[in-house]
C-alpha cells in the first residue's frame, strides 16, 4: 500500500538525497555534504530536515545533543511516487507521451538506442510469456 506523502521541493529533494547517501546524518553532516558554493546555513538545513520528517520521508533519534536523521522511505519509492504523480499531472497517466517527449527533446546516443531496444525486446518477451 502506498502512503500519500506531500511532494518534495527541489531543495528538500537535495537534502533527502544527502541523507540517503550518508544513510544517517546530523544537521552538521548534511550541511558539510552540500556541494561547494551552495549558500545555505545551519538553520535552513535544520528546517529542511524537520520538514522531511514531518512529511514522512525521514525519521530522527536523539544522540546526545544532536538529532540523527535516517530515511523512512527508500529513494526508489520516492522516485516511483514522484514520476507517477508527474506522469499523471502532465500526461494524463500515459507513459508513452512522456517517453516520446524525452526522446524528441533530449535526443538519444546510439548506445542509448541500443539499450532502449534491448529493454523493449525484454518487455516484449515478458508479455509473450504471459499470453
Amino acid at each position: 500500500m502506498t502512503t500519500q506523502r506531500p511532494a518534495l521541493s527541489k531543495a528538500e529533494m537535495e537534502i533527502a538525497r544527502i541523507v540517503w547517501d550518508l544513510q544517517k546524518a546530523t544537521v552538521r553532516e548534511v550541511l558539510d555534504a552540500l556541494p561547494e558554493g551552495r549558500d545555505i546555513d545551519y538553520k535552513t538545513v535544520q528546517t529542511f530536515l524537520r520538514r522531511l520528517e514531518a512529511k514522512g520521508y525521514l525519521s530522527s533519534k536523539r544522540n546526545g545533543r544532536s538529532l540523527v536523521y535516517t530515511a523512512k522511505v527508500r529513494p526508489n519509492q520516492v522516485i516511483h511516487e514522484t514520476v507517477k504523480d508527474f506522469v499523471g499531472r502532465l500526461f494524463d497517466g500515459e507513459a508513452l507521451p512522456l517517453v516520446e517527449h524525452l526522446i524528441r527533446e533530449q535526443g538519444l546516443e546510439s548506445q542509448d538506442i541500443d539499450q532502449l531496444r534491448t529493454m523493449l525486446n525484454d518487455l516484449e518477451g515478458q508479455q509473450s510469456a504471459v499470453k
